[in-house]
């Protein structure tokens, strides 16, 4: 499907407020709200816009640890593997397949040590963990939403 630079606008102000009306969004990249919608019917269906979500931030809810840790694994873990661990636990946000010596980067957010060093834990008894190396982030500098790219 080929994004057109209205489909990137569009693309960019939901990025930047998911809760925008189509006529918000219509007033901004000069479009009828009906044909903000379509456009936006669109890239859903094809699958450019996967979905909407709340953003929490972590330390209103109480989680103001994180760290990311490297896995080190058996010869024959595949990503699926991995993936499938990675979601038994509540603490993992986001996990990938990297390259350079770790076979894996989870990132973890907890309430605190205590309860990180007890996700850790949990997360290196997995059979296929032979290793862990991990990193407590001290403070966040950039957090930004998904890039945009420009339209050709």
């Amino acid at each position: 499907m080929q994004i057109d630079d209205v489909d990137q606008r569009i693309i960019a102000l939901l990025v930047s407020d998911a809760r925008a009306s189509y006529a918000e969004i219509g007033a901004v990249v000069s479009l009828s709200a009906p044909a903000v919608k379509r456009r936006v019917d669109r890239l859903r269906t094809a699958g450019i816009i996967k979905g909407f979500t709340a953003v929490i931030d972590p330390a209103a809810v109480g989680w103001t640890t994180e760290a990311f840790v490297e896995l080190f694994c058996t010869g024959k873990t595949t990503p699926a593997q991995i993936t499938v661990a990675a979601r038994r636990h509540p603490e993992v946000v986001g996990a990938y397949t990297v390259s350079g010596e770790a076979d894996a980067l989870v990132h973890l957010r907890a309430a605190d040590i205590a309860h990180l060093e007890q996700a850790l834990e949990r997360l290196r008894a997995e059979s296929f963990v032979t290793s862990t190396r991990s990193m407590i982030v001290l403070s966040r500098l950039v957090a930004a939403p998904a890039a945009v790219p420009p339209a050709d």
